[in-house]
């Protein structure tokens, strides 16, 4: 019986066809990446006389490496910051504010404008717990910005928003982003980050 050669398969072109498929997926995969907080940061000033904030317009929150949230002195849950920041926001202490529902405690900020929330971490806080406590004081403003809205043009900020950004809305670009920028310059939010 005679042996028969075994047929060769030819390998040359199998170093391009793989270069190719490397090509391929370079090219097509995308690569995740992590998206931060989205914070603006204040534009620096070069004024060297230094800006003089009243305590009562500090609405001081800490959150310790047990995840206690400590609010004004006092310990609070997570889920009570948000009606804690919203009453600070729209106290109206010193009568300016004529938009302000809040109880116009002279002890309690003055108006939106000149209400800081100051936030305070360890390191040790947990990234759950010190999502949650931002969650909650943005929430505080957007619920304002809601009302605010909803009193003056008869829709939610969000959906105002929402219309803002959507390409096919029929109605005034302009004019919704100026009603758009009353309302976050009636309750702009300044939160700060201490270290």
């Amino acid at each position: 019986m005679a042996k028969r050669a075994a047929p060769e398969v030819n390998a040359g072109s199998m170093a391009d066809i793989a270069f190719l498929l490397l090509i391929f997926f370079l090219v097509t995969t995308t690569i995740e990446t992590d998206s931060g907080i989205n914070r603006k940061l204040p534009p620096m000033e070069e004024s060297e006389e230094d800006v003089v904030i009243k305590q009562r317009n500090i609405f001081t929150v800490l959150l310790n490496g047990k995840d206690q949230l400590l609010v004004e002195d006092e310990l609070m849950e997570v889920k009570d910051l948000r009606q804690a920041a919203i009453e600070f926001l729209d106290n109206g202490g010193d009568g300016s504010c004529d938009y302000c529902k809040g109880n116009k405690d002279k002890s309690s900020s003055d108006n939106p404008d000149k209400a800081i929330i100051s936030l305070k971490n360890e390191r040790e806080t947990t990234y759950k717990t010190y999502i949650a406590v931002q969650n909650e004081l943005v929430a505080a403003y957007n619920e304002l910005r809601n009302i605010r809205a909803q009193g003056l043009y008869g829709k939610s900020f969000a959906e105002m928003q929402e219309n803002y950004k959507d390409v096919n809305w029929p109605g005034n670009k302009e004019r919704l982003k100026e009603k758009i920028d009353k309302i976050k310059l009636d309750y702009p939010q300044k939160l700060s980050e201490v270290q």
